[in-house]
């Protein structure tokens, strides 16, 4: 159970922006600017990590929420919108700043997986965001691979265990059923597929 606990709060959804963006600049072959990469990274964090702890903190002062993992269907409502406006916003500046097209998607994507989570939450359908979020990234490193026709199969694979503990923590700890970890996973590997898709063609 502890080590359940332990993959839960390391692998938590909201680390997994900030893991896809040091990733991106750690594999990508094109040489990027070292300020410019320090100054994506910087705001990366305050709009993914900063603000949204500030933000659950104050939500829990208030008693907007009785906990941090946001267990209710009505507690998720807000918070989750509010993610889907950090990621479509970051994915558009990140977009139009011409360097790192390719990570804009990442947050696109997660946007696009927030956004469908959000709208499950209408009809009492809680899909987990730790398997949403994991399968994101790998969706996120398989076309990131083959756009720059990088071999990346090892990293993949650790990502899938990684995923394989993630979804079993969520279990063992009771946070979701089946169904809520298999469909979190999926609308996280097909909201980036789709994002990609719709890049590509344009």
């Amino acid at each position: 159970m502890k080590f359940s606990k332990f993959i839960s709060y390391f692998l938590h959804p909201i680390n997994f922006p900030i893991i896809g963006t040091i990733l991106y600049f750690l594999l990508i072959p094109e040489y990027i600017f070292k300020p410019q990469e320090h100054l994506i990274i910087t705001v990366i964090l305050l709009f993914t990590y900063a603000f949204p702890l500030i933000l659950l903190l104050l939500l829990k002062r208030f008693k907007m929420i009785d906990s941090y993992h946001m267990v209710t269907i009505e507690e998720r409502k807000f918070p989750t919108l509010l993610f889907v406006s950090i990621s479509f916003i970051l994915g558009n500046w990140l977009y139009k700043s011409n360097i790192v097209d390719i990570l804009s998607l990442l947050y696109f994507g997660y946007g696009l997986g927030l956004l469908f989570s959000y709208l499950l939450l209408h009809y009492k359908l809680k899909i987990s965001l730790h398997t949403s979020a994991a399968g994101g990234l790998i969706s996120f490193i398989i076309y990131f691979s083959y756009t720059y026709q990088l071999n990346l199969i090892v990293l993949i694979s650790i990502l899938f265990i990684l995923s394989g503990l993630i979804a079993s923590s969520r279990l063992r700890l009771k946070a979701h059923n089946v169904s809520e970890v298999l469909l979190g996973f999926l609308f996280g590997l097909v909201s980036q597929l789709i994002v990609y898709t719709i890049y590509y063609i344009i």
